[in-house]
């Protein structure tokens, strides 16, 4: 009895002995994993780095980092010239022959040539401290004339190497630091296990920029990008950019006439101008445009035919006075001169001469014919010739087409980048059927015309366009050959013309009604021939006005006067003065 009750007991101190083994694993394991999880999970990185990856010179774009990187020469920051054309003016334009960057404003042309410490800003001399640049390919441009025309700050912040741009009225959520200890790590990433680029101190202010997870995508004050916990900041107020200077800029305000719409006529001047003691009155008329410039040679030189006994009669009269300048029509000429600035330069140069010389109120350019890979450079042309126009007062436009896939006559025209910079344009809503159209129909029916005018106003506003409308209208030929094919042929017809020849053969004008204008046809007796003519008239034209009213435009140009017939114009002039004309565009 004695034995056996000693020796119970011994297989309770093997479990306990087990029990404690298996804590002491446990525990173990807890301790390894838990460190584990600690160095790996738990434990912040205390690892810095360079912010952007070490790179210098970091442009950063309304708190983004850009592609690009700037130039510092004696103080002076030069950024590239395709991050001002990227991010800061789409207009920004490289002339190659001249090896210069030209701005373009409302009111202003600077240009800086290559290596050149003398700019020139409407022709004034500026002096550079540094000149434009190339380096290794890239072209660099001094920032300094840069800031007085452009709604931009360009702040360098010498301890990071950092230079910010922000526009004005850039708005941005600001936040102060509450970090619990002295400083606040800001990180590369949305975790605090990933390295430390910069750190900021309570109360120090940084621009929220976005959020992931617990975390803020934040831009330091010298710059630097980076991520700080959520906790440890608190908002305070929105930042919004504005400029410690003004921007050089001179007002200018666009001439309309007072309480109507404009009544333009274009004046066709082929080689001598109109006796003006013939010119019949032109009731409602508010603007003339004579053509009286023309590009000669492929050096820009003007060919000049303008009137002033032409200009003092206008004027006495009321009306405006917008010379018109045209390319030739001829293409090759066209692509050297708007190719160079210096060409460019000479033609704009001729123009405000003329316009002081003859006391001019506007100018209508008209280029047609025009290769399409000049698209751009037409642009420049407006944009560099327009400031100084409006300097002198003067109201500028151009002529453009409908769309269409011809080339040179209209995918040429950037209208949405035109309409930004001239005061009018005239769409010339004519010719659907043009003199060598190898189908007779209509000059310009109306529902071509309607159709056309809502592709132009997908571009333009309306308060910018005047409608173009023909006063003339064209006699089609259908002639049987002798293989048995009809040959087309046309001619040109004023209003006056057209009704003689129409009471000459005594007929009777009908509604056609696809082109919403008067038909008449009528087939000779001698050889057969088949003529056809859709007519221009008063009722055409109040049908016209009518769209003009509808859509809200700025007014009406007509091609050309002396092809009218008188009521015409008490037909406009009433259409323009109507209660219609008051109406918004739908």
């Amino acid at each position: 009895m004695s034995l056996a009750v000693g020796m119970a007991p011994r297989p309770r101190r093997r479990r306990r002995r087990a029990a404690r083994l298996l804590f002491l694993l446990l525990f173990f394991f807890v301790a390894i994993f838990g460190g584990i999880y600690w160095f790996f999970v738990l434990r912040a990185s205390t690892e810095h780095v360079l912010p952007y990856d070490g790179d210098h010179h970091v442009i950063v774009y309304e708190g983004s980092k850009t592609k690009s990187t700037y130039l510092l020469e004696s103080d002076q920051v030069l950024v590239p010239f395709e991050f001002l054309k990227e991010r800061i003016d789409p207009a920004i334009f490289w002339d190659e022959p001249t090896k210069s960057v030209i701005v373009t404003t409302k009111d202003k042309v600077l240009r800086m040539q290559s290596g050149e410490v003398v700019a020139h800003l409407n022709k004034q001399p500026v002096n550079l401290q540094v000149p434009v640049k190339e380096v290794n390919g890239t072209r660099y441009v001094p920032i300094d004339p840069l800031e007085k025309l452009y709604a931009y700050t360009f702040e360098r912040k010498e301890a990071t190497d950092v230079l910010l741009v922000e526009k004005e009225g850039y708005e941005i959520q600001q936040a102060n630091v509450i970090a619990k200890d002295e400083k606040q790590m800001v990180r590369v990433g949305a975790s605090h296990r990933t390295p430390i680029v910069a750190e900021v101190g309570t109360g120090e202010s940084v621009d929220i920029l976005g959020k992931e997870e617990d975390y803020y995508r934040v831009l330091t004050a010298s710059g630097i990008a980076g991520f700080l916990p959520v906790k440890s900041v608190e908002f305070t107020s929105v930042r919004k950019v504005a400029l410690d200077h003004p921007i050089d800029s001179q007002p200018y305000t666009v001439w309309k006439p007072d309480g109507k719409k404009i009544n333009l006529t274009w004046e066709h001047v082929v080689n001598r101008n109109p006796n003006i003691a013939e010119i019949e009155a032109m009731p409602g008329v508010n603007v003339v445009s004579p053509t009286w410039f023309e590009m000669k040679d492929e050096e820009g030189t003007l060919l000049n035919k303008a009137d002033p006994a032409y200009v003092k009669w206008a004027h006495q009269r009321g009306y405006k006075v917008w010379g018109l300048v045209t390319n030739g029509f001829n293409p090759d000429w066209t692509k050297s001169v708007l190719g160079s600035y210096d060409k460019r330069d000479k033609l704009i140069a001729q123009i405000i001469h003329y316009a002081h010389m003859y006391d001019l109120d506007g100018i209508n350019i008209d280029f047609e014919n025009v290769y399409l890979e000049e698209k751009e450079k037409l642009v420049q042309f407006v944009r560099e010739m327009t400031p100084y126009l409006h300097q002198q007062g003067l109201t500028v436009s151009i002529d453009v087409t409908i769309k269409s896939n011809a080339k040179t006559w209209s995918l040429f025209l950037d209208r949405k980048a035109l309409a930004q910079v001239v005061d009018y344009m005239a769409v010339m809503t004519y010719d659907e059927h043009w003199a060598a159209s190898p189908v007779a129909g209509s000059v310009a029916s109306l529902p071509w015309v309607e159709s056309g005018l809502q592709g132009v106003l997908e571009e333009v506003p309306h308060e910018k366009l005047l409608l173009g409308v023909p006063f003339y209208t064209r006699l089609w030929t259908e002639a049987k050959q002798a293989d048995g094919k009809i040959k087309v042929s046309s001619k040109a017809l004023s209003m006056t013309r057209a009704e003689e020849w129409i009471k000459e053969r005594k007929l009777t004008p009908k509604l056609d009604e696809a082109s919403g204008q008067n038909y008449v046809e009528y087939k000779d007796p001698k050889d057969g021939n088949v003529y056809k003519m859709w007519l221009e008239d008063v009722s055409s034209m109040k049908k016209r006005i009518d769209i003009v009213n509808k859509y809200d435009l700025a007014g009406v140009a007509s091609w050309r006067r002396g092809f009218e017939v008188p009521e015409i114009w008490q037909a406009i002039e009433e259409g323009l003065s109507s209660e219609k004309s008051t109406q918004k565009s739908p």
